[in-house]
C-alpha cells in the first residue's frame, strides 16, 4: 500500500486532488472528525493502520485499545513513524501527532493511556487506512 515518494503530492493543489474533502480537512488542515463517527473507533481486526495520505505504516492493531474517547486510540507507536509538536489551537495545550513521512495531521497524544506506555494516541479514523495483511489473496 505504500506509495513511492515520487507519487506523493508536493503541492497543496495536488493534495486536494488526491484526498477527499474530509481527508484534506483533517490531514492537511489539522481538522478533527466528530467523536464516535469514525470507521475505526470500534474496529478490532488484526493488522496495521497506515496513513491515508501517503500509505506509511503507523500503528499495529495490537496496540489499539478502547479508551472511550470517541476516536481510535493506540498506546504505542515507533518514534520514527510519527512526529509530535505543541498544539495551542482552540485555547488548549496539546501534543499534535503527525505522519513522519508526509506531515499529515493524525490527531493528538495524551498522557492518560494504559501501561506499558501510559500514552493515548487519539487518532482520526479518516487519517487511517487499515491493512489486514491478506492482500486479497484467498489461495490456500
Amino acid at each position: 500500500m505504500s506509495q513511492e515518494p515520487s507519487e506523493r503530492p508536493t503541492s497543496d493543489e495536488e493534495w486536494q486532488e488526491k484526498l477527499s474533502d474530509e481527508e484534506y480537512r483533517i490531514l492537511r488542515e489539522a481538522g478533527t472528525e466528530a467523536p464516535f463517527s469514525g470507521e475505526y473507533v470500534d474496529h478490532k481486526e488484526d493488522g496495521t493502520y497506515a496513513c491515508t495520505g501517503c500509505g506509511a505504516e503507523l500503528f499495529d492493531a495490537d496496540t489499539k485499545f478502547d479508551s472511550g474517547c470517541g476516536w481510535p486510540s493506540f498506546y504505542d507507536v515507533d518514534d520514527d513513524r510519527v512526529e509530535t509538536r505543541l498544539d495551542t489551537s482552540n485555547g488548549m495545550r496539546r501534543t499534535e501527532v503527525l505522519c513522519a513521512e508526509c506531515g499529515g495531521h493524525l490527531g493528538h497524544v495524551f498522557e492518560d493511556g494504559p501501561e506499558p506506555t501510559g500514552q493515548r494516541y487519539c487518532i482520526n479514523s479518516v487519517a487511517l487506512d487499515f491493512d489486514d495483511g491478506n492482500d486479497g489473496d484467498d489461495a490456500e
